[in-house]
């Protein structure tokens, strides 16, 4: 059942969502802001439709210490998948008590928050690491990889947070965020790494070159900010983009930036 939720403000957004009856969420650690106080608050090490969570219902069923040790050994494999990540070592679940109640969560960048409606089919969504804020309990977590040469060259390793299953994820980015179909602009776009929130399973994800090795692609990878590579992401899907870059990147912009006004000035360029 889909959960109400209410996003509040233009710019630095946040999102109110109403927890009824037999209704739960979980959350990345530093993503919750306030609730009211029939919402119970548990932290878990446990991904939300993971392995450990059938280990450790497993284990209640048959009693053994087998199936506890299996559930152990699942959980800490799940919580050093969510370290690779960056995200939170534990999830916080948040479910009501007595009646409906109010639990509120914001990104981790001043900027908007998107809600994304999962409907059980095929069809997942792929998260950059920080663009989790929170989900339904009924939808399943799991870090997926790009590859280690996908990776490297994107330059930000590209470990994904994927969601399947049923109900209600929001994502936020910094800025404004801004939904693509890349089937609208002929089948592919090119997109900054930085830039980057999520995409649907519908739309393949890769690393491009931005151009032949020669001298005009080398003044763009020393001064145009985004090095030899674009992500480029392809196929008929939503795509969801954000107007301001994560701080790595941002740093990087502003030192390419200093790097060209210095090749422009000269030698004064330098003091």
């Amino acid at each position: 059942m889909t959960i109400a939720c209410k996003v509040i403000g233009e710019y630095a957004q946040h999102i109110t969502c109403q927890l009824d009856a037999g209704q739960s969420m979980f959350a990345d650690a530093t993503k919750f802001r306030w609730k009211t106080t029939n919402v119970s608050l548990e932290t878990r090490l446990s991904t939300p439709g993971g392995q450990a969570d059938a280990d450790t219902k497993a284990a209640k069923e048959s009693g053994g210490a087998g199936g506890f040790l299996k559930a152990a050994l699942s959980t800490a494999t799940e919580v050093g998948k969510r370290m690779l990540s960056g995200q939170s070592l534990a999830f916080q679940w948040f479910t009501p008590q007595g009646g409906s109640g109010l639990v509120t969560f914001a990104g981790e960048l001043p900027g908007q928050v998107k809600v994304v409606e999962l409907d059980g089919t095929t069809t997942g969504w792929r998260a950059e690491s920080r663009a989790f804020v929170c989900a339904e309990s009924t939808v399943n977590y799991d870090i997926s990889f790009a590859g280690l040469t996908t990776g490297f060259r994107a330059k930000d390793g590209y470990i994904f947070e994927h969601f399947t299953g049923t109900g209600t994820v929001v994502l936020g980015g910094g800025g404004s965020l801004l939904e693509l179909n890349p089937a609208d602009y002929g089948g592919k776009i090119q997109v900054h790494g930085g830039a980057l929130v999520a995409f649907s399973d519908a739309v393949a994800f890769n690393v491009e070159r931005i151009g032949a090795f020669n001298a005009q692609t080398v003044m763009t990878a020393v001064f145009g900010g985004s090095g030899l590579n674009l992500i480029s992401l392809s196929g008929d899907g939503p795509v969801i983009l954000q107007s301001t870059l994560h701080k790595e990147f941002e740093d990087e912009e502003k030192q390419d930036a200093s790097m060209a006004n210095s090749a422009r000035q000269g030698l004064l360029g330098r003091f």
